[in-house]
Formats: C-alpha cells, structure tokens, sequence
C-alpha cells in the first residue's frame, strides 16, 4: 500500500518528524495525532511489503490496543495465536515459556507479517487529520540551527524536500541515519551470532507448537505461519560466507541436521530464499540533543533472542507520546523533557540486553560450538530442574521488564 502525503509546498511544517515507519515510527505517529499534534511520519519504502521483518506482537502490545479501542479490528486481520512454547534438544521436547501466567490482560502472542501490522496502524492513523505519512520519502540529513535540531531533508522521487519540525524523532532502525548524522555515541555491546530467515513448507502433521530447535552446532527458531515455517537458523557471526562456500547442498543438510522433521523440504531452497541478519547488540550514551530524540532500534539495536526488539521499540513510542506529547502541543519542547523517555525506557532496554547477551554466551555459542554434547545435557537438566523459569521467562518475553499503556486522549 502507498500512502501520499497530503501536503503541499516546500519546505514543510510540523510539530513532529518521525523518520522511519517501522513499529516504533507508526505507533508513536498514531498517539501524537491521537493527541491533535501535527506529526509528518517519513518512510523510505513505497510499502511495508519487506519479508522476514518481526512478525510476532507481544501480549504487552495487544494490551496496549486494547486500551486504544483497536484490538478487535487488530484481531480481524488473519494471524495465528500462540499460547505455549516447547523447546527441543538433543532430540528432547521439553516445555518452554508458559504465557497462560502473565501479568498481561491477553495472555497470548500473536503471528502476523510485520506489513499488516504496519498498514493496521497507518490505516488507523490516518482517521486523524493532524497525521501525515510520506512514503518514497529517504531521511538523507538533518537540518540545524546551530546546536539545535530544526527539521530533516528528505530525498523523495520529486527531489529533496525539507521538513521544519520543533522535534525530530528517529525510529530508522539499527542502521539510523538520523543517529549517525547527529553524532550520537553508541555503545557495542557485542553479539556473536548472525541469524539466517527463510520459509520451509509446514505439514499437517508437523509439531504444533512454535518452538526452538537445538542440537549440537546448530540453533533454529521455527514459527508457525499455518501453511509455512519462518526459519531462524543462529549462525556463528560472520559465517555466512564460508557457509555458502560449502554450497546449497551442504546448507540443507544443516539444516536437516538442525530440525530433522523437516526432511527434504528444505531441498527446495536456494541462496536467494535465505535472507541474513546480521546481529548487533548496542545502545545509544545519550538518546536525544535539543531538538531530536531517538527511540527503538534506533537508541538500542536489540539481539533477536526472546523476539523482544519490536516490543520494546512500542513501549518506547509509548512512553514518548505519554510524556512528550503535553510539551509538543503546548510548544515548551526542553532537553530536560526530551531527557525524560531516556530516563524511563533505558533500565527496561539495559536489563534486556544484559539478559540477551548473557543468552548469547551461556547458551548459543556453546550450542554452536559443535564440541560434544554436555552444553546439550546441562542445558535439558537446567530446564528439568528450574522448570519455574519458564514462567519468568514467559514473562520477560510477553510483558517486558517496564511495560507502558498509552495515557487517555486529552479531551
């Protein structure tokens, strides 16, 4: 779907540029309009049409829907739930996150192509006449007046065009341009994995759970999309390469290897069906300077362990409108506001990343390390043995450690 900008001449005006239309963009883009604030959402694609982006909303999101008036339409467009995980080792199914026992009103996740979930929230937005989206439109460099922030030229298929805004918001994703213009420093914190997503055909008589697969030197995440698998297979960081040296053939017997039930059905893929991620784990030092703020991805590039980057990415837009959206309207924009989202949101984001790094080296590195199968054994006692963990876990994954509910629409 391509949505127009509805607003004509150049430069443009608005309270609020958000640069990158992704979950964080939209959601934030929504509750300031939401609010009667003019917001101008930049998005570099003509679409949301991009595959193997996050496609799970967590039990804290649909929370948040619900307290918006959105979930039933939300719950109209097609998806799958899931309520249960298992997890198989060695060859061993065992139990995994438990949602049934969380602290969320909606105690399941939902699978739904990241598109649709985008396309819900614009379509929604734009009920709203203080909300403009410009598609086609690539944030290629801020504009300044002298230390402050002033707005964004945008490259669009008619030229560049300036956007004067009193905040700029950067929702561009781990490759922000919007961070690197304005310099801000990021801390690395590291990941030794890359992911590879593809789609294998799914069976009647697969397993009926989404659920992890891990035997020894090989790692996969298997989600159910009802006629197909949304494969994550964990690779060490930087094997690609030498990966596809071995060749097709030698890849799909990895990843037979990796999920056995899946037989020759993965014989019918090719380079260009597996799609790399390259992981990063890292935050922002300082998430805003006078006029600009950066939130999701863009502040703190979230591993893909637990599936929780979109999640916090929307708790971030949240917390954002709830406590920037009083100074938008009233024109009284300060550092000290602007300081605020990074004082709320960074205990959740640090805390996450502490867990996902400590996952990468406690578990998938020795998963991936192909040596012998005591990682395999210890990890299935730690499971049999601290069973409990896995309603914690369900918790850290569904709810996150600050969950946000979007304040009331000012009246």
């Amino acid at each position: 779907m391509t949505i127009e900008a509805p607003l004509p001449g150049s430069p443009l005006q608005t309270a609020c540029c958000i640069a990158g239309g992704g979950p964080a963009g939209m959601m934030l883009g929504y509750l300031l309009a939401r609010q009667g604030i003019d917001v101008v959402v930049i998005e570099k694609h003509g679409d949301f049409l991009r595959d193997f982006r996050g496609d799970t909303v967590h039990p804290s999101t649909l929370d948040a829907l619900e307290s918006l008036g959105l979930l039933d339409d939300f719950l109209a467009i097609p998806h799958t739930r899931q309520t249960r995980f298992a997890i198989q080792i060695g060859g061993e199914t065992l139990p995994g996150p438990d949602l049934r026992f969380i602290t969320a009103h909606n105690k399941y996740l939902v699978l739904m192509p990241q598109w649709d979930f985008l396309n819900f929230l614009a379509e929604r937005a734009k009920r709203f006449p203080s909300f403009h989206v410009m598609m086609n439109a690539d944030c290629t460099d801020l504009v300044r007046d002298g230390w402050r922030v002033t707005g964004v030229k945008v490259a669009t298929e008619e030229g560049e065009r300036i956007i004067l805004a009193d905040l700029v918001v950067g929702c561009d994703g781990r490759r922000s341009t919007v961070r690197e213009k304005a310099g801000l420093a990021t801390r690395d914190l590291g990941a030794p994995i890359d992911v590879l997503w593809m789609r294998v055909e799914r069976r009647p008589d697969d397993p009926p759970q989404t659920f992890g697969s891990i035997e020894l030197g090989h790692f996969m995440v298997l989600l159910d999309r009802t006629t197909y698998w949304q494969c994550a297979y964990v690779i060490p960081k930087g094997a690609f390469d030498g990966i596809r040296a071995r060749g097709i053939e030698a890849f799909h017997a990895e990843l037979r290897e990796g999920a056995p039930f899946l037989g020759d059905r993965v014989n019918v893929l090719t380079w260009d069906d597996v799609k790399l991620l390259s992981v990063s784990v890292d935050r922002l030092r300082t998430w805003a300077i006078p006029g600009l703020l950066c939130i999701g991805d863009a502040a703190h590039a979230m591993s893909p362990v637990g599936g929780v980057g979109i999640n916090l990415a929307i708790q971030d837009a949240i917390a954002t409108s709830n406590l920037l959206g009083p100074a938008l309207r009233e024109r009284r924009l300060s550092m000290a506001t602007l300081g605020r989202i990074q004082r709320r949101r960074e205990f959740a984001v640090r805390v996450t990343q502490a867990a996902q790094v400590k996952a990468h080296r406690r578990f998938l590195a020795p998963a991936l390390a192909r040596s012998d199968r005591s990682s395999l054994d210890a990890m299935k006692r730690g499971i049999r043995t601290f069973g409990f963990l896995r309603y914690v876990l369900a918790q850290f994954v569904g709810v996150g450690v600050r969950p946000e509910r979007p304040d009331p629409a000012p009246s």
